[in-house]
């Protein structure tokens, strides 16, 4: 008897510790506790939004714990392709209207909202060794000016700038810009980044990079009848897993608190509809 009541005596104790140990994890399985939500969103922005995007970024992620970006800034163009070509993406933000539109024809994208706009600027290096102190400068045999490849927004509306300028400076004034073309640039960071470092004489530019590159560069102003305006679209991409969570992001970046961020920058306004 006393063996058998022994063991059972044993099982008792095993019974006690396995309960205990059950109850220990009590509160981890309490149906009551809230665990936060992990999500990374991919944001494709234009290259112009490097330095500000990451600021909203950061004030999204602030108000919705949890959430966390990767973003990806490269030439408007790259990013449609990056899009078409099936690259993992929540949100797209460019900075032409027209791939915009295009990756929402082909239903890739949800139907783009305008968020922002900008404009265009010559930037030459802070110490100007060249000399150019005016647009007309541009035409001086020997210039080296970079500019942004056709197929990238800041390429095509720098060619927009210099025919709206023939009106001002002569019929002939694009095609003598365009003679001391010395490269042409897949993103508006990597002109910015040759008038730095003295690789070019002057190149064109959004305000907004002039601005964000401070004293490394001398801005030469465009005139109002020679500006092209360029309007930015945002909007979810389509095959997202988090569709909410992406127009949630998308919706504050139109809202007050992110608009104030993007005109600190330089941005202006998105178009009145």
């Amino acid at each position: 008897m006393r063996i058998r009541f022994g063991a059972f005596a044993v099982v008792l104790v095993l019974a006690a510790v396995g309960l205990s140990a059950c109850g220990s994890s009590g509160p981890a399985s309490d149906p009551g506790a809230s665990v936060s939500p992990k999500t990374t969103l991919t944001v494709l922005g234009a290259a112009s939004l490097s330095k500000v995007f990451p600021i909203i970024g950061t004030q999204f992620s602030s108000a919705n714990p949890g959430v966390s970006f990767r973003f990806t800034f490269a030439g408007t163009d790259a990013l449609a392709a990056q899009i078409e070509q099936g690259a993992p993406a929540d949100v797209f933000a460019g900075a032409s209207t027209k791939y915009g539109d295009q990756l929402s024809g082909e239903s890739l994208i949800d139907s783009p909202t305008p968020f922002c706009t900008n404009t265009l600027v010559l930037i030459v290096p802070s110490d100007n060794p060249a000399g150019i102190a005016s647009l007309q400068d541009l035409t001086k045999p020997g210039t080296k000016l970079v500019i942004g490849a056709e197929t990238v927004p800041i390429g095509a509306y720098t060619r927009t700038v210099l025919s709206n300028l023939n009106a001002t400076y002569g019929a002939s004034y694009s095609d003598d810009v365009l003679k001391n073309v010395v490269s042409e640039e897949d993103s508006v960071t990597s002109i910015v980044a040759k008038v730095q470092l003295g690789e070019a004489d002057a190149g064109f530019v959004y305000v907004t990079d002039a601005q964000a590159a401070g004293s490394k560069v001398t801005s030469i102003d465009i005139p109002e009848s020679g500006q092209a305006v360029a309007t930015y679209p945002i909007a979810v991409v389509k095959a997202t897993k988090h569709a909410s969570l992406s127009q949630k992001f998308v919706d504050y970046v139109l809202s007050a608190p992110a608009q104030a961020e993007l005109q600190k920058a330089g941005f202006g306004s998105p178009p009145s509809s």
